[in-house]
């Protein structure tokens, strides 16, 4: 049974009961790209977004704002080629003055874009999230 079966293909959720060990198996399993980022070295949202663009091992440009980050979960993942399935887990988003409930929020917005952009592929683009 996959760890998945309760989780629809194309959505943005807390972690909750997940495991990160259990995701990354899943999507090697399933033959999906998985996409992790341990935020909480960031204090701002420049620092925020170039450690998921590092982590994600995209471009530095996708770093510099949230519509830089939205074209490279899209567009340019597609433009990659034919894709399988994503499975990203952004663990500990800091709750910081420069990172605030507001920037945490306009970043799963993105996320949840990218979810819906896939959703209209029909490619599956699961991300799980947690707070510090």
């Amino acid at each position: 049974m996959s760890l998945l079966t309760t989780v629809p293909p194309n959505l943005v959720q807390s972690i909750r009961a997940f495991r990160v060990p259990d995701l990354q198996d899943e999507a090697a399993r399933l033959g999906q790209h998985f996409l992790y980022a341990h935020c909480n070295a960031g204090f701002t949202k420049q620092q925020v977004l170039g450690i998921i663009a590092e982590s994600f091992l995209f471009p530095k440009p996708c770093g510099k704002n949230f519509e830089a980050l939205r074209v490279c979960l899209t567009d340019t993942m597609q433009q990659a080629g034919p894709q399988t399935g994503f499975l990203a887990v952004l663990e500990q988003l800091p709750n910081t003055q420069k990172f605030d409930r507001e920037a945490r929020e306009t970043l799963l917005d993105v996320f949840r874009d990218a979810a819906d952009y896939w959703a209209e592929k029909n490619v599956p683009f699961r991300v799980f999230y947690s707070f510090e």
